[in-house]
C-alpha cells in the first residue's frame, strides 16, 4: 500500500458517496494512467436499468474511450469493494495492470473472499491486486447504506 493507493480509494470512496446520494449501493471505482485518473464512476444499475453498470464497468467503458482502446494497458483500477465475477473478467478482457479494492465482498467477491480467480494459474493475463486498503471506511459506508434500507 502507498500513499497514492490511499489518497486515490479516498476519491473512490467520495465516488461511492455519491451513488449513495443516488440511491444505489455506494462502491465507486477510479482508473488511474501514468498517476493521472483517466475514468471515475459509481454503481449506476438501478438509475440506468443495466445490470452490468457496475461502478468498475463504467468506468472501464469511461476509460476505453478516453484511451481510445479497449485495451487499458498500464492502467490501475481502485474500487471500494472487492469485485465480482463480471468485473472481473472485464478487467482481464481489458488488460487493467493492477486493482486495487477496498472492502473485502464475503458474498460475490471474485478476488479472494468467495472465488480465487486472479490467482488462477489458467489465465493468460494476470492482473496484481491488493484489497484491503481503507477497508473500514469503505466497509461502513456499505453497512450504513443497507442498514438503513432494512429500517
Amino acid at each position: 500500500m502507498t500513499t497514492e493507493d490511499i489518497y486515490w480509494m479516498q476519491q473512490a470512496l467520495n465516488l461511492a458517496k455519491h451513488a449513495e446520494s443516488c440511491n444505489e449501493v455506494p462502491v465507486g471505482a477510479i482508473i488511474v494512467y501514468k498517476n493521472e485518473v483517466i475514468a471515475q464512476s459509481w454503481n449506476q444499475p438501478i438509475v440506468s436499468c443495466d445490470s452490468t453498470a457496475h461502478a468498475e464497468i463504467v468506468a472501464m467503458r469511461e476509460a476505453g474511450k478516453y484511451l481510445n482502446n479497449y485495451r487499458l494497458i498500464d492502467t490501475t483500477l481502485y474500487v471500494t469493494l472487492e469485485p465480482c465475477l463480471m468485473c472481473i473478467g472485464a478487467m482481464l478482457h481489458a488488460r487493467i495492470k493492477r486493482l486495487v479494492f477496498g472492502a473485502y465482498d464475503y458474498k460475490t467477491g471474485a478476488v479472494k473472499s468467495v472465488f480465487n480467480v486472479l490467482d488462477d494459474v489458467r489465465l493468460n493475463h494476470k492482473i496484481i491486486y491488493e484489497g484491503g486498503i481503507l477497508t473500514e471506511e469503505c466497509a461502513a459506508l456499505l453497512t450504513n447504506f443497507f442498514k438503513k434500507r432494512r429500517e
